[in-house]
């Protein structure tokens, strides 16, 4: 359910920057695949030590996941801070290095430059959330989650438009608006964001039953424990790098063919989030069971949780897959009123509804291979899978093909992804990680 009000707010934000116009979408549209990979550093940070917590709590050693909670603290904070100085010091360059027009760049810039100085509270809602997670509670982050999703609704409702009076009857009611457009809509989720992540720390470190902090505890670093979670986290830091590169030079494809071809194939993503987003709840899911099942060294349990997850991912997302190829003209005509605009859009969604089924085993089958913390193979083959198929189809189609040719070639790269991570899942070779038993 937090992602389903995810995908809303997605629509609603996207329908928002679209009333703007077309330059309004192209600018965020631009640094999109880029805010993906600062998240995807912001995700991987988190997994190295929510793994290790759903190891200790499944083995039974919940002191050690309390002393792994501060750890973490520490560890956001660092690596937060340090991921918006990198993200400010960018802003100015990077809407230029990936060929924005002129008329896109100043928006693209202020935007990505607002998104960088929120990532520390990014980070401390990803590591809280996902700590929250793998210890075995779902519910609260989720509940944050669609409450950063209302939250920045109703931020960007005020901070894109300007003040206006609305009519009803004989009645007028004036709504406040600081009239910031592009700027506004990043402002709004930053602030969404910093309201979420400071609630969901608080969850964590005062309310939650197994994990929250006791006075007394040491906040001194545990080289054991901070390696761990490095060694989990490289090769998930290398699988956001390989993708998100891969979808910024996609953005640096699909730039030439112009800021109609920008902005639909932005709105595309967007749209399409209808059809992963459950995907990637069922992973956060299968990360948390797995996870505990072979702390608690049962990899039965763990196998058949893994295939389980895997199977319900496929159904969910064939159904949405169709629903999508179906409800595409609707659902861009509620995203934009530009006609070229909803045409490319369409036609780039109808072509992935097809990826969809196996789509769904490549991202619910990395999130139960995580659990059992086995990263590298599958950024190994996501690297094999991106650069080799996707990009180098891209670059050959969409000089003969457009917004079609690059959307033809994400659609074969992803079903070609989808089979390696089901071999990789039923070999089960990544059952026989060690990851915290070892350690005191």
């Amino acid at each position: 359910m937090a992602e389903v009000t995810s995908i809303a707010m997605q629509y609603i934000d996207a329908a928002m920057v679209g009333s703007l116009g077309a330059n309004a979408t192209a600018a965020i549209g631009l640094v999109s695949s880029t805010t993906w990979l600062f998240g995807g550093m912001c995700v991987s940070a988190a997994t190295g030590f929510s793994v290790q917590t759903a190891h200790l709590i499944g083995a039974g050693r919940t002191g050690e996941a309390q002393s792994l909670l501060r750890q973490a603290l520490m560890a956001a904070l660092f690596f937060g801070l340090l991921l918006a100085g990198a993200g400010a010091a960018l802003s100015p360059h990077l809407p230029v290095w990936l060929g924005g027009a002129p008329e896109v760049c100043p928006d693209a810039s202020r935007y990505f430059l607002i998104y960088a100085c929120s990532l520390v509270f990014a980070q401390f809602r990803q590591m809280s959330g996902g700590i929250l997670q793998c210890s075995g509670n779902m519910r609260t982050p989720s509940l944050l989650n669609m409450l950063l999703c209302a939250l920045d609704i109703l931020f960007n409702s005020v901070l894109i438009f300007p003040a206006r009076t609305l009519s009803l009857g004989s009645l007028s009611l004036t709504i406040p608006g600081a009239g910031l457009g592009v700027a506004g809509a990043a402002l709004g989720t930053a602030l969404a964001e910093a309201v979420t992540a400071l609630l969901m720390t608080y969850m964590l470190c005062v309310r939650s039953q197994t994990l929250r902090l006791q006075r007394g505890g040491s906040w001194k670093p545990n080289p054991p424990r901070l390696r761990t979670a490095g060694w989990l986290a490289l090769p998930l830091a290398l699988e956001h790098i390989i993708l998100c590169g891969a979808q910024i030079a996609s953005t640096g494809i699909v730039a030439p063919l112009g800021t109609v071809a920008v902005a639909a194939n932005s709105l595309a993503v967007t749209a399409e989030s209808f059809c992963y987003m459950p995907g990637y709840g069922l992973a956060a899911a299968a990360t948390a069971l797995v996870g505990q099942s072979i702390g608690a060294r049962r990899l039965d349990l763990a196998q058949r949780f893994a295939r389980l997850s895997v199977a319900l991912g496929v159904a969910i997302m064939t159904v949405t897959g169709a629903l999508m190829f179906l409800a595409a003209p609707g659902m861009f005509l509620l995203l934009t009123p530009d006609p070229a605009i909803r045409a490319l859009g369409v036609q780039a969604l109808r072509i992935e509804a097809f990826a969809e089924p196996l789509f769904a085993v490549s991202i619910v089958a990395a999130g139960a291979l995580r659990g059992a913390g086995d990263t590298l193979v599958p950024s190994l083959m996501n690297l094999l899978s991106m650069w080799g198929i996707r990009i180098t189809a891209s670059i050959a189609l969409a000089p003969r093909l457009g917004l079609a040719g690059v959307w033809l070639a994400m659609c074969g790269e992803l079903c070609v992804r989808g089979i390696l991570f089901l071999i990789r899942l039923l070999r089960g070779k990544w059952l026989k990680k060690e990851l915290i038993q070892n350690e005191t």
